[in-house]
Formats: C-alpha cells, sequence, structure tokens
C-alpha cells in the first residue's frame, strides 16, 4: 500500500490506492471542473456590467455594487460548510443540487425587472455556488492517485484562475453586443451540460456514502455568517464608507471579529464540527492556507489594478482593457499544464518559490509604466503574473493536502477556497484603499512646488493660459481652463505614482512569501502512488 511520510517517521496509510472510480478519472475531471469554471466566472463577469445594471434598474452605481458583494457573501457563507453539507447529502447529491440551483438562479438573475429581486437572486446563486469549487476538487483529488494529482490540478486550476480573468472580457463583450443579462444567461447551457456530465461520471466513495456528519451546528453556523457577512461587506464597503471615520464600518469589523471568535471556540469544542479546525495541527495545511490566501491577494490585486490603469489613465474601454489584460489568462493557462507536470517530478517547496519569483519580476517590471506605454508594455509583465499562478496554486494545494487523510479533503478544500476568496477580498479592498492613499500621498507632495517663487511653472503657466485663450476665445484670458487642465495633468502624475507604488508593494509582498515557502515542509511527489512529505 502506499504511505505518507511524516516528519516523525510515522507512515500513515493512504486509502488512494483501496478506492478506485469505477470511470476514467480524466472524464470526471472535465465533468467537475465545467461548474467550478461557470461558478469562478460569475465572480467577475458583472464587473463590467454594473454601469449597465445601474442603469436599466434605477439605481445608482454605488447601489449596484451590492450585485457583487451579496453573492460574494452569500458565496463565503457556504464555502467552509461543504465538507458537512457533501457528508451530509452525498458528494454527487450535493454537486447536482448545487448546478442545478445555480443555473436556475442565474435565469432569474436574467430576467429581474427590479434590483431587490436581483440582489435575492444573486444570494440564491451564491449559495448555490460556493459550493461548486470545493466538492468539485474534492471529488477531483479522491479521483486520482497521488502520482497524478499535479496534472489533474493543472486541469482544474484553468478553471480556478482563468475564470476571473476572462470573466470581465467575456462580461464586457456580452454587455456591449447584447446585454447584462446574458451575463448571467450564458450559465444556462453550461449548468445544463454539467449537469449531464456530472450524472454520468461521479460516482461517491464509500467513506462519504457511510458517513455520519451529525446534526449542523445551529450556533457555529450563525457564528460563521455572521463573521463572514460582515468581513465581506467591512472589506467591499470599507473605502467607499471611508474606513473606521463609518461608524457602520466600525460595527461590521466587531460583528465580524466577534463571530470569528465564537465560530472558532464552538467548532474546537464541539464533537462533530462542521467544520473540522483540527486539520491546521498538520504544519504543511496550516502554512499552506496562508500561501493560498496570498495567491488569491495577489491574483485578484494585479486582476483588478491593471485594468483600471488602462482605463483611467490610458483612455481603454472596458473591453479593451478585458483585451489588453488577457495575457494574465494565457500565462496562467500554459503554467497549470507546466506546473503540472512538473509537480510529479520536482519538490514542491522549490516549484512554489518560483513560482512567487515570476510574479516578483511582472510586478516590478509593471512598476515602470508610464503614460506614453505601448500595449506591449502591459502584455509581458501580465504574461509573467499569470506564470506564476500555475507555479503557485499546484504545488501548494497539493503540498497542503497530502498529509491529511482522505477523509479530511473535503475539510481542506473548503478551507483553501475560503482563504483564496477572502484573500481576493482583500486584495480587492487593499488595492483600492492604497491607489486612493497614494495618490493624495503624492498630490500632496507635488503641490509643494505649485509656488509663487517657482519660475519655471510661471511661465509655462502663463504660455499655457495664452494658448488657452487663443483656442477658447469665450474664457476671457484662458485662466480657468489652463488651471483645469493643469490639475488633470496633475490627477495624471499622481495617479501614475500610485500605480507603480501598488506593483512595487505587490511584488514586495511576492517576496514575502518566499521566506513563508521555507516553512514548508519538503514535500516531493514519488513517480509512483505516494506524496512523501519530511
Amino acid at each position: 500500500m502506499a504511505t505518507l511520510s511524516a516528519t516523525a517517521g510515522m507512515e500513515l496509510p493512504d486509502d488512494r490506492a483501496v478506492w478506485h472510480p469505477h470511470i476514467n478519472p480524466w472524464l470526471i475531471a472535465v465533468s467537475v471542473i465545467l461548474p467550478t469554471f461557470m461558478e469562478v466566472l460569475d465572480t467577475s463577469i458583472a464587473n463590467v456590467a454594473l454601469n449597465h445594471i445601474a442603469g436599466s434598474m434605477s439605481a445608482s452605481y454605488s447601489e449596484a455594487t451590492w450585485v457583487l458583494t451579496s453573492y460574494l457573501i452569500a458565496n463565503a457563507i457556504v464555502l467552509p460548510l461543504t465538507a458537512w453539507l457533501g457528508n451530509r447529502f452525498g458528494r454527487k447529491r450535493f454537486l447536482l443540487g448545487c448546478i442545478m440551483t445555480f443555473t436556475a438562479a442565474s435565469f432569474l438573475c436574467g430576467i429581474s425587472v427590479s434590483l431587490p429581486m436581483l440582489l435575492a437572486m444573486r444570494v440564491l446563486q451564491g449559495l448555490a455556488g460556493g459550493g461548486l469549487m470545493p466538492i468539485s476538487q474534492a471529488i477531483l483529488m479522491e479521483s486520482f492517485p497521488p502520482n497524478l494529482q499535479g496534472a489533474a490540478q493543472g486541469l482544474f486550476g484553468l478553471g480556478a484562475v482563468v475564470a476571473p480573468v476572462v470573466g470581465p472580457v467575456i462580461g464586457g463583450w456580452l454587455t456591449d453586443n447584447y446585454s447584462w443579462r446574458w451575463v448571467f444567461y450564458i450559465n444556462i447551457p453550461i449548468g445544463a451540460l454539467s449537469v449531464w456530465a456530472v450524472q454520468q461520471t461521479v460516482e461517491d466513495p464509500p467513506w462519504v456514502r457511510h458517513s455520519d456528519p451529525g446534526p449542523l451546528d445551529v450556533l457555529g453556523f450563525s457564528a460563521l455568517a455572521i463573521w463572514l457577512g460582515c468581513q465581506e461587506t467591512f472589506l467591499d464597503k470599507g473605502q467607499e464608507n471611508d474606513w473606521f471615520s463609518s461608524r457602520f464600518i466600525c460595527w461590521m469589523a466587531a460583528l465580524a471579529l466577534s463571530g470569528f471568535v465564537v465560530f472558532i471556540i464552538r467548532e474546537l469544542r464541539a464533537d462533530k464540527p462542521m467544520v473540522d479546525l483540527r486539520i491546521f495541527r498538520e504544519r504543511n495545511f496550516a502554512v499552506g492556507t496562508v500561501l493560498i490566501f496570498f495567491v488569491g491577494f495577489l491574483l485578484y490585486g494585479i486582476g483588478l489594478a491593471t485594468p483600471q490603469f488602462l482605463q483611467l489613465l490610458m483612455g481603454y474601454t472596458a473591453l479593451a482593457a478585458g483585451v489588453a489584460t488577457s495575457p494574465l489568462g494565457l500565462g496562467a493557462m500554459i503554467s497549470m499544464i507546466l506546473a503540472g507536470r512538473l509537480a510529479a517530478k520536482m519538490e514542491l517547496r522549490f516549484l512554489s518559490g518560483v513560482g512567487y519569483v515570476i510574479f516578483l519580476i511582472g510586478a516590478f517590471k509593471l512598476s515602470g509604466v508610464n503614460l506614453f506605454i505601448s500595449p506591449w508594455s502591459v502584455f509581458w509583465p501580465q504574461m509573467l503574473a499569470g506564470l506564476s499562478m500555475g507555479f503557485l496554486f499546484i504545488p501548494v494545494n497539493i503540498a497542503a493536502t497530502a498529509p491529511l487523510r482522505r477523509d479530511e479533503v473535503g475539510t481542506a478544500t473548503g478551507i483553501i477556497n475560503l482563504m483564496r476568496n477572502v484573500g481576493g477580498s482583500v486584495g480587492i479592498a487593499m488595492v483600492s484603499t492604497f491607489l486612493a492613499r497614494r495618490a493624495q500621498v503624492h498630490q500632496s507632495m507635488m503641490v509643494q512646488h505649485f509656488t509663487a517663487g517657482n519660475l519655471n511653472l510661471q511661465a509655462r503657466a502663463a504660455a499655457l493660459q495664452h494658448y488657452m485663450a487663443l483656442r477658447m476665445p469665450a474664457s476671457g484670458n484662458g485662466r480657468g481652463p489652463a488651471t483645469g487642465l493643469v490639475y488633470e495633468l496633475l490627477q495624471q502624475q499622481t495617479h501614475l505614482l500610485a500605480f507603480r507604488d501598488l506593483y512595487q508593494g505587490l511584488g514586495m509582498i511576492a517576496a514575502g512569501c518566499l521566506i513563508l515557502v521555507l516553512a514548508l515542509r519538503r514535500a516531493r511527489m514519488a513517480s509512483g502512488a505516494s506524496v512523501s512529505v519530511h
């Protein structure tokens, strides 16, 4: 029987060799990747359609952002519960129920006639979507022997990493050429195909069929819902409400912290916890979840920053910005395949370190952007950032879950996906806040040079004022338009410097993660059917 070698020298049974699915595991992989891609796509595809949704629903843009927030809150609440729900109802039955509910909710989102109806359907969609990715990943990991985990995780990672990158491109094209409603209708054929594929290929392993998850812990679930719901609201609305200067944001932070503390205490004391937090005793899993958090932070952070830069400072349309940043997805596709193959041949910590180094190089190349760059100046750094994702996603997933028992995999995948989502939410919130604050800092520093004693500035201002007076006679002496143009140029430069600082900051975070990688135990997939962890 294959074994997992632990640090203490004790050999733990690896029951991957005991049970095998009756269907070819590669067919199972395709079946579970379809709903995963559909669900992850929905976390970003609606971003570029918010203005259109707000206009058609007679709502403000701020109100329309709840289309995103409501989905993310509901999604986050279900993520850690997927192992319990899968054991309670059976993984195949639970997965089918999630797909069908998600597909039906997508249709109802598309036909919504008011913002409250749309938000209610997005909550239903998020609740169903929250279980899709972790339960699909658990099924995938159970269906493949350890020596094929790298290739399987690479294929699965295509849906997890590429979908949020291509989402804005697809969403922009559908919105511009058809309607924002097609952002949701696109899920219907994918959902129908997924139901058929899962029905034909997926089966529950014996430990799921005979599991006893116990009754639902109402207190634990309530604490979990309060924690994740308030945390997501805190992150999503923090910058908009100026963070802790807002009483609403302070309440959200306090409730999130309280819910988190109650949830942790409850789950550690329960005989049959909904989320078995004891798996954090395994060092590789504990470190791996932190690394996955930063994978989400970096992926969503750079995925948000570059389109904003291109639209805000370079004048790109939403669709053009999505196309210009598509190398991020292309690089991720390539690296998922490459890292999946290399994971079976090389030490996993080394592969993860390579990923952070590649991201570091891409981020620092982006930190040299200016207002006169060509699309190629963005293409190659985005390609590098995308290439890093496969080396970050696959080795860390394998190293984190390899030492766990097979019946712990469902809980592990739920927690890992939750940490990736939370990392993405924190990344988005921090990017928005950092850009706004750094732009203010640079503006306050630059205006110090706007003085009467700056003769060079005065000469240029006089020339610009004369030019505007000739071009715009109705303005009189041209002082008003000239002043407005100077302020616009000042805003451009301060935002440019803020973006450069941001890319440097993301690079420094990646450098810090290199140190954290060393905390992982050495792990390597053998050519046979084992994963060795030292």
